[in-house]
């Protein structure tokens, strides 16, 4: 038996004999998380296919999950200071393993869409938990280590991701074809569960922040707004009240900062403490942010599908393809997290540079060869994959190093949020471009329409991470180095 301290000075007894399980148990969970972000671009295609998706409804499949996953972050965080950091893992991961299989057993696309928004709550709700578990449960020595083993996960995330998707869809294990990416979250998930029942300690906040749930459905219904006619305004004919839906959604941002201005004033706890949006560094940071997470997520849903759709490639050797990209960030992550501290600016802005050449090397190698090879393809792959690995793991505190110690937290969150938009905006926008080149391609060949509208999206890839790495250049020169500041921020 071993004790842990908690948040609140009180301790919490544990069956466990190491609290190295009780990391091991909250990795295993973001691990299921974070694969769920990268599994399902590979299996697009045979999802498409399986259910007759269009075009729009492919982009939702991604974009949903990215969006309530982010809608929901501030929000699941505080659930835990309130009612408790474990008990609140335990009930998102459950809500998590239920939706997953909601997906697996959806008979519709539209119920999938419906599932893949609750999977994305869930994983809203479990995630902001991990650090506060993390913090209770070890001494502050033992932090470096715990957040080494999240980075590690999420680079083992990043490869198994797109591998595991294409060796599931490929094997097609009992005629399961793409549900069973979602299936394999079951078993995992519930074995998690019993043990973390048994194993992890409980924490809350002594006095915890009260839940802003107005302010949090303003922003998710507002974002839900500017989303919707960018992936739908192809299928709809781009009709002009497809606009009004969108300066609607423009609208209730506004409104969205006036009521948590007003609510902040009122001596409230809003979503977003308006003294953020004051600071030059971190409404930078921001920016940059969500142009640097939208440009990773839709490039890797519309290379799988050009690979598989347009070349006529299997899943497993798309995921086979990607490899460099993975193994290319896990060369350079420790890298990027060793120079974070007297680099940290720099090392995003090389980062952000690197990606750019890749997108560009990419279009070379796309518009100049029909069929590309694997080693062709590899060479920007493993380019793209050395940028992330400097520019994505000191992103956060380099950003966080903006902002006053007492705001971390509320920042981290902040940040966290502004990533998964970021990815959900990314989809909609080079998705609707993407899906719109092929539909006005005069060419019946797959590889040449395809590739002809992988070739016109890629240009604009280059120019985000160009715009990313010019935004960056507000940010401070280099990255918080405590590790109370990493846990209290860092988010995903």
């Amino acid at each position: 038996m071993e004790s842990f301290k908690t948040s609140t000075g009180r301790e919490s007894r544990s069956t466990v004999a190491s609290p190295g399980t009780v990391i091991a148990v909250i990795l295993i969970a973001t691990f299921m998380d974070l694969v769920d972000v990268t599994i399902v671009a590979v299996a697009a295609p045979n999802i498409q296919a399986s259910l007759g998706a269009s075009p729009a409804q492919l982009q939702w499949i991604i974009a949903v999950y990215a969006l309530s996953l982010g809608a929901a972050l501030i929000t699941g965080g505080r659930l835990g200071d309130s009612y408790g950091r474990r008990r609140t893992f335990l009930v998102g991961l459950a809500a998590f393993v239920l939706a997953s299989a909601a997906c697996a057993l959806a008979p519709t696309v539209g119920v999938l869409i419906g599932s893949r928004v609750i999977q994305g709550l869930a994983a809203g709700v479990m995630v902001p938990q991990v650090f506060g578990i993390i913090r209770s449960s070890l001494e502050p020595r033992q932090m470096g280590a715990a957040l080494g083993a999240y980075g590690g996960v999420q680079g083992l995330a990043s490869i198994a991701g797109p591998l595991l998707g294409g060796l599931l869809v490929t094997a097609n294990l009992f005629g399961l074809e793409w549900r069973s990416i979602f299936w394999v979250n079951v078993p995992i998930g519930l074995v998690v569960l019993l043990i973390g029942l048994k194993v992890l300690p409980e924490s809350s906040q002594p006095t915890a922040a009260t839940l802003d749930l107005r302010g949090a459905t303003l922003l998710a219904g507002s974002l839900l707004l500017l989303l919707l006619p960018i992936v739908q305004g192809q299928t709809w004919g781009w009709p002009i009240w497809g606009w009004g839906i969108l300066a609607a959604g423009l609208a209730g941002l506004v409104l969205f900062v006036i009521f948590e201005r007003r609510l902040a004033a009122r001596g409230g706890q809003p979503v977003l403490d308006p003294g953020l949006l004051t600071n030059r560094a971190f409404t930078g940071g921001l920016l940059a942010s969500l142009a640097f997470f939208g440009g990773v997520a839709s490039f890797f849903l519309l290379l799988s599908i050009y690979l598989q759709d347009g070349t006529g490639r299997t899943a497993l050797t798309t995921g086979l393809i990607t490899l460099p990209y993975a193994l290319g960030s896990m060369i350079t992550s420790g890298a990027g997290v060793k120079l974070a501290a007297r680099h940290g600016r720099s090392l995003l802005i090389t980062g952000s540079l690197t990606i750019a050449a890749s997108h560009a090397a990419m279009w070379l190698v796309i518009t100049g060869i029909d069929q590309p090879v694997w080693w062709q393809l590899g060479g920007p792959l493993l380019l793209g994959g050395l940028g992330l690995g400097l520019a994505a793991p000191p992103l956060v505190n380099v950003v966080l190093s903006a902002v006053p110690g007492r705001q971390a937290g509320s920042a981290g969150g902040v940040l966290s949020t502004v990533n998964q938009i970021g990815g959900s905006v990314g989809v909609a926008a080079l998705g609707t471009l993407f899906f719109t080149q092929i539909a006005s391609s005069n060419t019946r060949e797959p590889a040449s329409a395809f590739g002809g509208a992988l070739a016109d999206v890629l240009p604009w890839q280059v120019g985000i991470y160009l715009i990313a790495a010019a935004l960056m250049f507000l940010l401070p020169a280099v990255a918080q180095t405590s590790e109370t500041a990493t846990v209290e921020g860092g988010q995903r």
